[in-house]
């Protein structure tokens, strides 16, 4: 350590009787008298003092290596003009000046180039020694030719035990060609492909776009393949959040990321900040959203993020995906269920939460259609219990479906009735209410991916319900994280409908599977199931797509319902008359919005 401290120290000296030397040698044709000389050695030591001093208070001295960036050449360079002042104003002030005038600046100069030029060959010669051997390290390519490929070259250059040596670049933009990024020239774009291959002997392409629209993996993936390459892909820029691509986070394809990975462009650091500073409370914080809600959450330094779940398994797991040091006596994580009015009171009280998100509910469509009174006791008194301890907050998310868009289902009845309730809720309430609508999350618990990854794994068959029934995905990762843009450019009362992309046939994401896993596993086609849609949308008969804030969120106006309402749905009916029920009160008059400054009444229930 004290050596790394003291070797830039001798190079800094060393660079100034370097420059003073050769500052007085060119000032006198190179024939200085000794006047001049014995000046100039006094100089040597008054920059040598000086240099060293600044440097100490300013602690530039940690290491050599450390001088590689704008910030540290910047540094050196403050410092060494100070002292070139210093030393002219030393040699104005003397009657009878030993050296000229314009030799401290002259040698500054010079002092300046040396001192920067050995920080650059350092850094260099660093750089070499961690460079991936050719002879043991794999080439590489990579797709993508911006900000995700420009960190992971670096990454990739200065990991002599990642085993990947990146030999080109390749780039749909005609801006690219001929360029280099860290010396790894850009050598084509998708058309390409397999004569880059050839040419850098790459049996590897990388892509490397973290940004990327599913349909461009989908379109490299092919033309890779083809080529008869592997291909691997960098994390999605909303799975990294914000971290920069390092060539450990390179992994396997997955169907999330040919099927339901989507472009964002919105900083999300720059619009989560009502997150920061808040008590933020997140109902069913075990479930698939609602941990990822935690987790993204997390990011932005709550005061205090409280997790509610019913289920005590999924609690101790979203905690310890947050914290791997946490315990289930962690007051943040509070055990509950939302069918409880008189404890969502409490902990309401309690707690005092500033923003809600509430995620909890039942949501398989299937099982609904079966027992459709559970799911107006979770789904719809359970959210009502939710809404009415929340007369205090300041911002409320319900978290909603695209199954609520012109309803068919009981999933798709009650989390409409949960929109109105909300809508009703946001005129009586000071703080914002509001709905947040997207369509299946890819790789939630219980999804049509979950039950493919099982069918395969038990040697099939796979089973689809229709050849031509499609649906809207999204990661989790990306749902949740347009939820939290979402949340802070809501208006009172109404629904925001997150941008999916272009539905996908369940036959595709089907056939995907079986492709990656390498089987050969039949596909079967079961029919539709009581309830289920052909195609999803996003919007009903009646409601238009509006984004006048950003490009992937809309606007939909959410017709209020007045809670007394739901005295009409019989919870121990008839499993028929209670779908009948949730059907006709959807279909019921907006109730009116009383006074915004009127608080939600209290019940017990």
């Amino acid at each position: 350590m004290r050596r790394a401290r003291l070797l830039p120290l001798l190079v800094d000296s060393a660079a100034w009787v370097i420059g003073l030397l050769a500052a007085v040698f060119i000032r006198y044709d190179f024939v200085p008298g000794p006047r001049p000389l014995a000046g100039v050695l006094i100089m040597m030591v008054l920059a040598v003092l000086a240099h060293t001093a600044i440097d100490h208070a300013r602690r530039l001295h940690r290491g050599i290596h450390r001088f590689a960036s704008f910030d540290d050449a910047n540094a050196v360079a403050v410092t060494t003009v100070l002292v070139g002042c210093m030393l002219t104003l030393a040699v104005v002030q003397l009657s009878h000046p030993p050296v000229p005038v314009g030799v401290p600046a002259v040698a500054g100069a010079i002092a300046l180039l040396i001192m920067l030029g050995v920080r650059y060959l350092w850094r260099v010669r660093l750089f070499r020694r961690l460079r991936p051997d050719r002879r043991v390290a794999a080439p590489v390519l990579l797709f993508g030719a911006g900000s995700a490929a420009d960190l992971l070259v670096q990454s990739m250059l200065r990991d002599p035990n990642g085993g990947c040596l990146p030999v080109g670049l390749l780039d749909d933009d005609p801006a690219k060609r001929r360029l280099r990024v860290h010396g790894v020239p850009v050598l084509g774009d998708r058309d390409d492909i397999p004569q880059a291959l050839a040419a850098t002997g790459a049996e590897l392409v990388v892509f490397a776009v973290a940004n990327a629209d599913a349909v461009l993996v989908r379109e490299i993936r092919e033309l890779t393949l083809a080529a008869g390459a592997d291909f691997k892909v960098v994390p999605s820029v909303s799975e990294l959040m914000n971290q920069p691509v390092e060539v450990g986070d390179i992994r396997e394809v997955q169907v999330t990321d040919l099927l339901g990975r989507h472009q964002i462009d919105t900083d999300l650091s720059s619009i989560g900040g009502y997150l920061t500073g808040k008590r933020v409370l997140v109902t069913g914080a075990g479930g698939s959203i609602g941990s990822e809600l935690c987790r993204q959450i997390h990011h932005f330094h709550p005061a205090e993020l409280m997790m509610l779940d019913r289920d005590e398994t999924s609690l101790l797991a979203v905690q310890l995906s947050i914290d791997p040091g946490a315990s289930l006596d962690d007051p943040a994580v509070i055990l509950a269920d939302v069918r409880d009015a008189a404890r969502m009171r409490e902990i309401f009280r309690e707690r005092r939460p500033h923003v809600v998100f509430h995620a909890a509910a039942l949501k398989h469509l299937s099982l609904l259609q079966r027992y459709p009174a559970e799911a107006v006791k979770t789904n719809v008194l359970g959210t009502l219990n939710v809404l009415r301890a929340s007369g205090s907050v300041e911002r409320f998310v319900n978290i909603s479906t695209d199954k609520a868009a012109d309803p068919t289902s009981v999933l798709g009845y009650a989390k409409r009735i949960t929109e109105r309730l909300t809508a009703w809720t946001a005129g009586r309430t000071r703080g914002t209410f509001l709905s947040v609508r997207f369509g299946n999350v890819v790789g939630s618990r219980g999804s049509v991916f979950t039950t493919f990854t099982t069918q395969i794994a038990e040697g099939g068959p796979v089973t689809v319900t229709h050849p031509d029934v499609s649906r809207y995905f999204m990661t989790t990762q990306e749902a949740v994280h347009l939820v939290i843009q979402a949340a802070a450019i809501g208006m009172d009362g109404e629904a925001l409908v997150l941008e999916m992309g272009a539905p996908v046939r369940i036959a595709e994401v089907a056939n995907q599977m079986v492709a990656l896993s390498g089987k050969q596993i039949p596909i079967v086609y079961t029919g539709l199931r009581p309830g289920e849609k052909l195609s999803e949308t996003l919007f009903g008969a009646d409601e238009t797509d509006r984004r006048p804030i950003h490009p992937l969120i809309s606007h939909v106006e959410v017709p209020p319902l007045d809670p007394a309402d739901l005295h009409r749905i019989p919870a121990g009916a008839d499993p028929e008359v209670v779908i009948t029920y949730l059907a006709d009160t959807c279909a019921r008059p907006a109730a009116d919005r009383g006074p915004a400054d009127t608080r939600v009444h209290e019940t017990s229930g």
